[in-house]
């Protein structure tokens, strides 16, 4: 049986990625908080 996640890097950027989370507030708040955690990465 095949494997339930196959990868694709164009999808989870768009999904997840940085422009997408600045396009709401919800996905702003997440960047912030992420900041002042101190992540490495903020986003994909």
């Amino acid at each position: 049986m095949k494997r339930t996640y196959q990868p694709k890097k164009l999808r989870r950027a768009k999904r997840h990625g940085f422009l997408e989370r600045m396009n709401t507030a919800g996905g702003q708040k997440v960047i912030k908080s992420r900041r002042t955690q101190g992540r490495k990465k903020l986003s994909v």
